[in-house]
């Protein structure tokens, strides 16, 4: 057996263990530190599933290859994974007649990566396709082969069937240190333990440089970039059809106008780099989401009133020096990839990067002979919304469990059978501490415009009795997060009361 630790369990790291899962002789682990996993960069980010043609494949040329592979993996795995997703197609939107010439340098570099079916339309066919598009828009650069979904929808169902496939995982598993003797990976130090290894691949997302340099690999930084985002309660009108953004930048693809799978209209990102610090610095600001709201306001004709946003947030993602993948294995030490630096369009990307991690690196570099499991399978069972359902289903979902006539988040109408069976899908990945967050993830409740204000305490109730803890041991996302204080006479022994519960 060769051992395997992935470390980092986001959209990278839970790609490559379903990718690798499909190999005999592998003992593959995943390391992550949160609590559950897509909570890192993956869990915050537009959810774009990008067609690959603001990559320059000169500047670019792994971000470029990688991405155009990467939109055509996930028309595949989104129907063997069963995650929710939709495929609009993307516009971007020139809005001056300057930038025309922008949108057939785009073509160009679409066509150079191979990108299908691209083509620049006039005004009177962007009004067609979307007609909330701004007024001011002069060309479009049509891409239908763009999708979305979301990204922590995505990473639940790579790791699922990563799992079924033999894979463990380990969460709120910190590595502390990489032992390296005679120049091989051997051990990875945990705040849990010692994990042999042969082969460390390293997804760790904002904190790969720090793992890196415990290999003694240091010759790049991490850089966090936040971006701001606003987001629509699902009835908020006007809103958009198709993907929507302007020119990009250098810097940046630009302010996007798009729905989530659910139906919510979003607004962002914004871009603002952050210092080596500041990996941990999610807060939102005036500054960015006014920009968005103005930057927004030129890209789409019409937005919905401000009173119908459910919330503002933000999320980091890590920039690399150069802005290309860190896509490296190495001889010293031998057994260590770095997977690094996977910034925009990372999402689109995370399957090809598996593939070429895999075929290049581990079989190709390495040496590694790997021979596919005959028992692999490549399907896993997508979790029923009770609220897409039609009445039809739903009664017979009701009359085989009556749980699913207790509806405990009316905002999304989430049912009791829904959370149970996060529940359980949450304890399949080897945690025991199910939090809030993690279902929050799983079902959508505490998702809706009240966010969590009807129905938190009604969810918080059903892991405390389906995990067999005190509804104060319940917590939002991890130690230190907990959903109470204990119970009122808890308070009372405190002061001299009966401290008899």
């Amino acid at each position: 057996m060769i051992d395997v630790v992935i470390i980092g369990a986001g959209i990278t790291g839970g790609s490559l263990a379903r990718f690798l899962s499909k190999y005999e002789g592998l003992d593959i682990h995943i390391l992550e530190k949160e609590p559950d996993v897509a909570w890192g960069a993956t869990k915050a980010n537009t959810g774009i599933i990008h067609p690959g043609h603001e990559d320059d494949p000169e500047k670019y040329p792994v971000r470029a290859e990688l991405c155009v592979e990467g939109n055509r993996i996930w028309h595949r795995w989104v129907e063997d994974l069963e995650i929710p997703s939709e495929w609009p197609g993307e516009l971007m939107v020139a809005r001056r007649e300057e930038e025309l010439g922008i949108l057939k340098r785009y073509q160009e570099i679409g066509k150079e990566n191979g990108v299908p079916e691209l083509r620049i339309i006039e005004k009177e066919e962007i009004k067609s396709l979307e007609p909330n598009v701004s007024d001011d828009a002069v060309g479009a650069l049509w891409a239908p082969i763009a999708g979305r979904m979301e990204p922590w929808e995505a990473v639940f169902a790579l790791v699922e069937n990563a799992v079924d496939n033999g894979v463990k995982v380990h969460l709120d598993t910190e590595v502390t240190d990489i032992e390296v003797k005679r120049g091989e990976v051997e051990n990875v130090k945990t705040n849990k333990g010692v994990i042999e290894s042969d082969l460390v691949l390293n997804a760790a997302g904002l904190f790969s440089d720090e793992i890196s340099r415990m290999v003694g690999i240091d010759d790049f930084d991490i850089k966090p970039r936040k971006g701001e985002y606003y987001l629509f309660d699902e009835d908020a009108e006007p809103g958009v059809d198709k993907i929507i953004h302007p020119t990009p930048t250098p810097k940046t693809k630009g302010v996007y106008a798009t729905n989530t799978v659910e139906g919510n209209l979003m607004l962002g990102p914004t871009a603002e780099d952050l210092s080596q610090d500041e990996k941990d610095n999610r807060a939102t600001t005036e500054e960015g989401l006014d920009f968005i709201w103005e930057e927004a306001s030129d890209l789409v004709r019409d937005l919905p009133p401000k009173k119908t946003i459910c919330k503002s947030f933000a999320g980091l993602r890590p920039e690399p020096p150069d802005g290309d993948y860190i896509i490296e294995s190495y001889e010293n030490p031998g057994g260590f990839i770095n997977i690094s630096g996977i910034r925009s369009p990372g999402l689109t990307a995370a399957p090809a990067i598996a593939k070429y991690v895999t075929d290049e690196l581990i079989e190709g570099e390495m040496g590694i002979e790997l021979t596919e499991k005959k028992s692999w399978n490549p399907h896993r069972e997508g979790m029923e919304r009770f609220s897409e359902m039609d009445r039809g289903r739903q009664g017979e979902s009701i009359e085989g469990n009556s749980k699913y006539g207790n509806v405990v988040c009316m905002c999304k109408e989430v049912t009791e059978a829904e959370v149970v069976q996060a529940i359980d899908r949450f304890k399949k990945l080897g945690n025991r501490s199910v939090t809030l967050d993690g279902i929050k993830f799983r079902t959508l409740a505490m998702f809706g415009s009240c966010q969590g204000s009807f129905c938190r305490l009604r969810v918080a109730r059903i892991i405390s009795r389906e995990m067999d803890v005190p509804l104060w041991k319940v917590t939002k996302r991890g130690e230190g997060s907990e959903y109470g204080i204990g119970g009122i006479k808890t308070l009372r022994s405190e002061s001299g009361g009966d401290s008899n519960e």
